[in-house]
């Protein structure tokens, strides 16, 4: 895919979706992404590597009958599978409810430019939270 720069906002838009592409969406970020790894439970077992956006960055172009959705603890994170490859390329995180975490790892590499990880205990998400949501 060609690289769509937006000046105004030194974003590009990425695509992504899940593996079997019965889900694909764009997302507005950097070319030089800022990713979180987190430790917890769900994070660490579907390998999620969260970008974390607006949902007006986000868009959903096909595949919304096609996801399922998982929550637990709370309720408030919305965990999205493909309900055919099981992939989950996005879901609307506790972290940031009003937001979408992409899955950097469900993202065309063509658009990437550069990928810096951090880590995030969220063994211990109460304790650590607020270093997450950073103003």
């Amino acid at each position: 895919m060609t690289k769509k720069m937006d000046k105004s906002l030194n974003t590009v838009t990425h695509s992504g979706g899940c593996h079997c592409g019965a889900v694909a969406f764009t997302v507005k970020a950097p070319a030089d992404i800022v990713a979180t790894n987190c430790n917890c439970s769900i994070c660490k077992a579907t390998g999620l590597l969260h970008l974390f956006v607006s949902k007006d960055e986000f868009q959903l172009l096909h595949g919304g009958e096609a996801l399922t959705t998982y929550s637990f603890n709370t309720h408030t994170a919305k965990h999205m599978f493909c309900s055919t490859c099981g992939v989950k390329s996005f879901y609307v995180p506790r972290s940031h409810p009003d937001g979408i975490s992409v899955n950097v790892n469900a993202l065309d590499k063509s658009t990437i430019q550069s990928i810096t990880i951090t880590d995030f205990d969220g063994q211990n998400w109460e304790n650590n939270i607020n270093k997450l949501r950073k103003p």
